[in-house]
C-alpha cells in the first residue's frame, strides 16, 4: 500500500504534540526505523530525536492521527511500555507547522554534555503549574530561565535570571559559576520541561540541595493557569512555524520580533 500523502496547507486544522521522556533505551538504534514507520503511518510531520536516554520532539497531524500515534507509542509491545509516562503537550495550528518529517538517532535527546548528566539518577523536583506561583513567592529563591536568550526576549516570569545562553550547553558554564551554599532553593523553567530536567540534574550533581522545575514547562503553565492568575509576561517562543504562543496556547506570531517571522 503506498504511503498516504502528508497533510497539505489549507486542508484542515492541525494538532501539535510536543513530547519527551527521559528513559533508558539501550536499544535506541533498533527503535529508530520502527519509529519512522509509525510516524509515516499516521502522516505526521515534525522532528523526533531518539537516543539511549529517551525520546524528544514535536510532531503535527490531524487530531485522529496524533491520538492514534500516541496510543501506539505508549502501549505498543515494541516499545515495552517505556513511553507510557510520556510528557506530552497538545496545541492547535491553523496552518502546517512543519514541512516534513525528521526522525534522528542522536547521542542525546537535548544537546548538553553527550549524556554524562543523567536526569534519571539525580532528577530535580517537578512542581505542578497550579503550585508554581506559590513557589515563586518563597524567600531566597533563585529563579532561572533555562532557555536561550532570544527566547527569553519574547517573555518570561518576572524576577527570573537570564543566563544569556546562546545554546543550551552553555548552561554548564553558567552553573559552574554559582555557589550551592548561596542558593539553597533553585527553581527553573523552560518551554516544555526537557531542558530543565537536564539542567536541574546537573545542578543536583553539583551539590544544590533543593532544585525545582516547572512540570511540563511554560506550555503546560499557559494551558493550565487562567490568564487572570498567571505570572507569565509576554509570549512563549516555539520551534515551529507558529513562532509564539500565548495564554491557552493560542498562536501569537504577530507578537514575535520581525527577525523571527
Amino acid at each position: 500500500m503506498p504511503a498516504r500523502p502528508l497533510l497539505e496547507r489549507g486542508v484542515m486544522s492541525f494538532t501539535v504534540a510536543a513530547l519527551y521522556r527521559f528513559v533508558a533505551l539501550p536499544d535506541a538504534a533498533d527503535l529508530h526505523l520502527p519509529l519512522i514507520a509509525l510516524c509515516e503511518a499516521h502522516r505526521l510531520t515534525g522532528t523526533l530525536l531518539i537516543a539511549r536516554e529517551g525520546l524528544n520532539g514535536t510532531v503535527a497531524g490531524t487530531s485522529a492521527d496524533i491520538e492514534a500515534f500516541l496510543i501506539e507509542l505508549r502501549h505498543a509491545s515494541l516499545f515495552g511500555g517505556r513511553f507510557e509516562r510520556l510528557d506530552c503537550k497538545l496545541s492547535r495550528a491553523a496552518e502546517p507547522p512543519f514541512s516534513q518529517l525528521k526522525v534522528r538517532l542522536k547521542p542525546e535527546i537535548v544537546t548538553f554534555d553527550r549524556g554524562v548528566t543523567d536526569p534519571c539518577t539525580a532528577a530535580p523536583e517537578p512542581v505542578a503549574p497550579k503550585e508554581w506561583n506559590a513557589l515563586l513567592d518563597r524567600s531566597g529563591l533563585l529563579l532561572i530561565d533555562a532557555r536561550n536568550a532570544f527566547e527569553v526576549a519574547l517573555g518570561s516570569f518576572p524576577g527570573a535570571v537570564d543566563p544569556g545562553l546562546k545554546r543550551f550547553s552553555d548552561f554548564r558554564a553558567y552553573a559552574d559559576g554559582l555557589d550551592p551554599a548561596a542558593h539553597p532553593i533553585v527553581a527553573m523553567y523552560c518551554t516544555g520541561g526537557i531542558r530543565c530536567e537536564k539542567a536541574g540534574a546537573y545542578l543536583r550533581a553539583r551539590g544544590f540541595a533543593e532544585v525545582h522545575t516547572l512540570a511540563g514547562g511554560i506550555l503546560r503553565y499557559l494551558e493550565a493557569v487562567p490568564e487572570a492568575e498567571s505570572r507569565w509576561r509576554g509570549d512563549c517562543f516555539v520551534f515551529d512555524n507558529r513562532i509564539a504562543l500565548g495564554p491557552g496556547l493560542v498562536e501569537r506570531p504577530d507578537h514575535a520580533p520581525e527577525s523571527l517571522r
